[in-house]
C-alpha cells in the first residue's frame, strides 16, 4: 500500500490536545477503509443522536 503524506492544521486548546488527535486519527485511518471513514464522518457531521449514542458508549 503507498503512503502519502500531508500538512494539515487541527484545532486543539494546546498543542499536546492536537499532537493526541492526530495519533488517534492515524489510528482510525489505518484501521478503516476509506468507505468505513466516509460513513463514519456523514454520521458525526449529520446525525447528533447516533452520534450522542457512540459518546456514550465511549464513556466520553
Amino acid at each position: 500500500m503507498n503512503k502519502y503524506q500531508y500538512e494539515i492544521s487541527i484545532e486543539a486548546k494546546s498543542e499536546s490536545e492536537a499532537e493526541a488527535k492526530m495519533k488517534a486519527l492515524t489510528v482510525l485511518a489505518s484501521r478503516l477503509s476509506e468507505k468505513e471513514l466516509t460513513k463514519l464522518a456523514h454520521v458525526i457531521k449529520h446525525d447528533p443522536v447516533k452520534t450522542a449514542l457512540a459518546k456514550k458508549y465511549l464513556g466520553v
